[in-house]
Parts: structure tokens; C-alpha cells; sequence
């Protein structure tokens, strides 16, 4: 009788202690998160029940496991999963925990501060610290493990004895990956690029939509993801239109006739530019840049608060302008002409009376700014 309710008792009152902790402990969370609503933190903390849970009764039962009396044949066998059970949910609820710790100062910080440009520069820091905590935790959880073994154990003089020879191997085999990762560091604490920042790359534009400790994604206009190596951003040139904020100014160019009435273009610019919704409204211009013997180069400079709104600014001055010179001065668009040219004074007069004749024709031009 007694073979059959000490292991009842062990695993039972493991089972039980470890729901009424459970149960306890999510409790006082939740009336923490009622009466502090601004601190997410008490929130956060509720996510890591499972992990918990999983922790107490590995423990439990590793602790009170000899006093159960199983079975003598398999119990070094056992006694050694639970030891590995009990690592490897005890670094899971540490990586929960920092989890929620950081996402709740993040969290803090961007209600706090309206600055985009910090709340990307701070939101890119705590993510790679997250992946960095939780990779120095999993790399020390497998260490555990294999340190349970007696195996490793008596083999541990021998590989402290090798270690120099080891280093030197693994350092020159891993030089790209260590090198990644000292750039995904220096990317996130010295506020090269963020999460969020609009960047051109290889001539491609997008948004910085993930960033690890290894790689960069880059979402580009037609929803591509770029994926590039960190280290590319710490040793190649590359755009950022956020850095420094994220307004922006943009400019339309015209290849018009020489007869383009440039005053009411620049009148219609304006009323334009009332109507779209995107334009920020700080600068706005129109001015000839640049002539050559048959058009003028016309440039238009609009103003936004992002990429996203200067791109459609642009092309709704465009349109709408090219719309606007059609309709109502189609003469300023470029066109092919014919026509003879006047004979110079000089000029001997032909057999039949009249001067040497020629043609002037007019290359056609767009009218794509």
C-alpha cells in the first residue's frame, strides 16, 4: 500500500502545489495590472504562466523524486530528464521575464516621447537586446545540460586544456557570423538605422521592417522583403531619408516649349498644391532650370512630412499639371516642327529665282519631369 501512495502523494501534491502557486501568483498579477493601468509591466508578466508552471512542477518533482520510490532501474535515467526539463523551462521563464521587462520600458518610453525618430531608435535597441538576452540565456541553458552529463563532466580538464586551440579554430571559422554580430550591436546602439526608417540600398527603396543580430529586412513599395547582412550597413554607403527626420523635399521636372506660360503654371502649382492632402505645406516653388535650342527645363519643388507623402505629391503635380497644359495651353508641350529656314543675305539666288530651301525639324520630347 505503501509503494502505491508515496508516488501518489509525490506527483500529486506536485501536480496540486503547482497550480495553487500558478494560480496565486497570476492572481496578484492581475489585480497589479488593475490598479497600475500605465505600467504594462503586471500585463506582460501574466504571459509567462506556461513557463512557470512548467518550472515549479520540474522542480517539485526533481526535488521529492527519491522520496517516491518509482523504480531503482530507470532512476539516474529520469532524474537526469527531469534535470534537463528543469533547465530548459527554467531559461524559457528567464527569457519571458526579460521580455516583458523591456517591452514594458519600451512601451513607457513611447508614451512618454513623441519624437518618431527616438521611439525607432529606441524600439531597434530593445529588440536586439531581447534577441541578445535571449541568446546569452540559451547558450548558457545548453551549457547546463551538457555539464549534467557525467561524460562531460570528466571530459572537462581535457577541453579546458584544448581551449586555446579551440578559440582559434572557432574564431576563424566564425569570423562572418562574430562579424555580423558586433555590426547588428553597432547598427543598434550608434543610431545608424532603425526599425521603421525609410533607406535605399542597391538603388531599391523600402522600410527597415526587421532587425537581428545577423540580418537586415528591408521592405520594399511592392511589399519585396530584401534581406541583406548587417555588416553590408556598416561598411557600404547606403541612404536614409529618416535620419535627421522625415520630411522630405521633391521636385517634378517639365521639358516644355519655349512658350509655356510659366507664371500661370506656377499659379496652378499652387492651387494644386491646396487640394493634395499630402503636401505638409512648408515650401513649394516653380522655376526654370535649364534651355536648349527647341524646350526649357521646368522644375516644380513640393515639400512633405515622409517618403510615402512626397512620392504621392509628386506624381499628383504630374498629372495634374500635364492635365492642366493640355487642356488649356497645348502649345507649350513639345511638339515636332517643320519649317523652311530664311536664306541668309549672302545667299545666291537658283536657277528659278529663288533662294536654297531647307527644313528645320524639332526632336520630339516628352513631357516627363
Amino acid at each position: 500500500m505503501e509503494n502505491v501512495l508515496r508516488p501518489l502523494i509525490v506527483i500529486g501534491g506536485s501536480v496540486v502545489l503547482t497550480v495553487v502557486v500558478g494560480w496565486l501568483a497570476d492572481v496578484l498579477l492581475r489585480r497589479a495590472d488593475q490598479r497600475h493601468h500605465d505600467t504594462p509591466l503586471w500585463g506582460l508578466l501574466r504571459r509567462c504562466r506556461v513557463p512557470l508552471h512548467l518550472t515549479l512542477c520540474t522542480a517539485l518533482l526533481r526535488g521529492s523524486y527519491d522520496q517516491a520510490d518509482l523504480t531503482h532501474r530507470h532512476s539516474t535515467a529520469v532524474g537526469q530528464i527531469l534535470s534537463l526539463v528543469l533547465i530548459g523551462s527554467a531559461a524559457w521563464l528567464v527569457i519571458r521575464i526579460s521580455a516583458a521587462v523591456v517591452e514594458s520600458s519600451y512601451a513607457r518610453y513611447a508614451a512618454a516621447h513623441r519624437d518618431p525618430a527616438r521611439v525607432r531608435r529606441v524600439r531597434t535597441q530593445v529588440t536586439l537586446i531581447q534577441r541578445v538576452v535571449a541568446a546569452i540565456v540559451g547558450t548558457v541553458a545548453v551549457g547546463a545540460m551538457l555539464l549534467t552529463f557525467p561524460a562531460m563532466k570528466a571530459a572537462g580538464t581535457s577541453l579546458l586544456a584544448s581551449a586555446g586551440i579551440i578559440g582559434i579554430v572557432a574564431g576563424v571559422a566564425a569570423q562572418s557570423t562574430l562579424g555580423n554580430l558586433f555590426a547588428g550591436l553597432q547598427i543598434a546602439f550608434g543610431d545608424m538605422v532603425r526599425i521603421g526608417d525609410t533607406v535605399v540600398v542597391d538603388g531599391e527603396w523600402g522600410t527597415v521592417e526587421e532587425i537581428t543580430l545577423t540580418f537586415l529586412a528591408v521592405r520594399t513599395w511592392d511589399e519585396r522583403r530584401i534581406t541583406m547582412p548587417v555588416s553590408y550597413f556598416t561598411s557600404k554607403p547606403f541612404e536614409n531619408w529618416s535620419r535627421g527626420g522625415a520630411q522630405m523635399t521633391g521636385t517634378v521636372f517639365f521639358h516644355l516649349d519655349h512658350s509655356a506660360p510659366v507664371h500661370q503654371m506656377r499659379d496652378k502649382l499652387r492651387d494644386i498644391l491646396r487640394d493634395c492632402a499630402a503636401w505638409d505645406g512648408r515650401d513649394w516653388g516653380l522655376a526654370v532650370t535649364d534651355t536648349t535650342p527647341t524646350t526649357m527645363q521646368v522644375r516644380a519643388l513640393v515639400t512633405a512630412k515622409d517618403a510615402d507623402d512626397i512620392w504621392t505629391v509628386r506624381v499628383t503635380v504630374r498629372e495634374q499639371l500635364i492635365q492642366w497644359l493640355t487642356a488649356h495651353h497645348p502649345y507649350a508641350l513639345p511638339r515636332v516642327t517643320t519649317a523652311f529656314a530664311e536664306p541668309s543675305p549672302d545667299a545666291r539666288p537658283s536657277d528659278n529665282g529663288h533662294g536654297p530651301r531647307s527644313a528645320s525639324v524639332r526632336a520630339p520630347r516628352t513631357g516627363r519631369g
